[in-house]
């Protein structure tokens, strides 16, 4: 039994099996209809061979991170520095045919991680920047400094690529409320939440609250990302309608997201039991579009959106 404050999502055997029945297996050539909006069921390489050409506008990758991890059962063992950069490639390659000319990718990774994805994307794409997100979490450490942050590289297929600064605009806290002569506020507003002015958004994130058991995304997939960084990324880098792809899905949230948003989405996963999750988040968006620290088209400062 849980707590009655924890939100967290446990499903027993039954809903897995449930939710499992909505989801597909690929053993043929896909249409973009025929996976418009499902999670597939499988292994990346062997589900990837599958997929059409040319469907992606845009691709969030978040692939194991070079580190020792246990998903479920499945451990992945970190690697040398050129070794998981041949890894990364392996899958860049596979990914590639099926992106548009103007379509976005988005690579995550930590520290280590990050020494290897700028390597491998600047043989096929034109990398853009990198933001590094504030975790908020991270064990501590006599003998280093504590790991409290990730990174999301940016980068596109070409210079035909879309991105809308405006909508990824971060309400912030004013501290210093300067006024004009007129004894105006000048560059920010007042509401009944503070003080707030909009600033467009860095590539340092400090915003981001990592799932915890008290947040109604929350799942028991140990490297799951926040929606609301998902959000950002969606925002900033398509349209209502386009296409986004994850093809190391995890527990869903690039898909619930999409959903969210009014975008058609597909993703992969290998493990049954975060199929499932997925698929359970994806029904529950249905009624219920909202994420955390977003509301009504603006991205709020952590802990500073007020409940109404």
């Amino acid at each position: 039994m849980k707590a009655p404050r924890n939100r967290t999502i446990f499903l027993s055997e039954e809903e897995i099996a449930k939710y499992l029945k909505r989801t597909i297996e690929l053993r043929e050539k896909t249409s973009v209809s025929e996976i418009t909006n499902k999670t597939a069921r499988g292994d990346f390489f062997e589900t990837v061979k599958f997929l059409p050409e040319n469907f992606v506008d845009l691709l969030i990758l978040d692939p194991p991170y070079n580190l020792n991890k246990n998903f479920n059962g499945m451990k992945f063992t970190r690697k040398k520095i050129d070794e998981y950069s041949e890894y990364l490639e392996k899958i860049v390659e596979a990914i590639f045919p099926l992106l548009k000319p103007t379509a976005t990718i988005y690579v995550c990774g930590d520290w280590r991680s990050s020494i290897s994805i700028p390597l491998v994307l600047e043989k096929y794409f034109k990398i853009r920047n990198r933001i590094t997100w504030e975790r908020e979490k991270g064990r501590g450490s006599k003998t280093n400094w504590k790991n409290n942050s990730e990174d999301v590289w940016f980068a596109t297929v070409s210079n035909d690529y879309y991105f809308d600064a405006d909508a990824v605009k971060l309400k912030k806290r004013v501290i210093a409320p300067y006024r004009d002569d007129a004894g105006e506020p000048k560059d920010w507003r007042e509401s009944k939440n503070g003080m707030f002015r909009m600033t467009y958004s860095s590539n340092v994130w400090t915003d981001i609250s990592v799932p915890f058991w008290s947040m109604p995304e929350n799942t028991e997939h140990p490297t799951q990302k926040p929606e609301k960084l998902i959000a950002k990324l969606v925002l900033a880098s398509s349209r209502k309608g386009d296409f986004v792809f994850d093809p190391f899905l995890g527990s869903g949230t690039t898909s619930v997201v999409a959903k969210k948003l009014g975008r058609k989405f597909f993703g992969i996963e290998r493990d049954e039991k975060y199929c499932a999750f997925c698929e359970y988040r994806l029904e529950k968006a249905e009624n219920n579009r909202e994420i955390q620290g977003y509301r009504d088209g603006v991205f709020w400062e952590r802990n500073s959106l007020k409940k109404t």
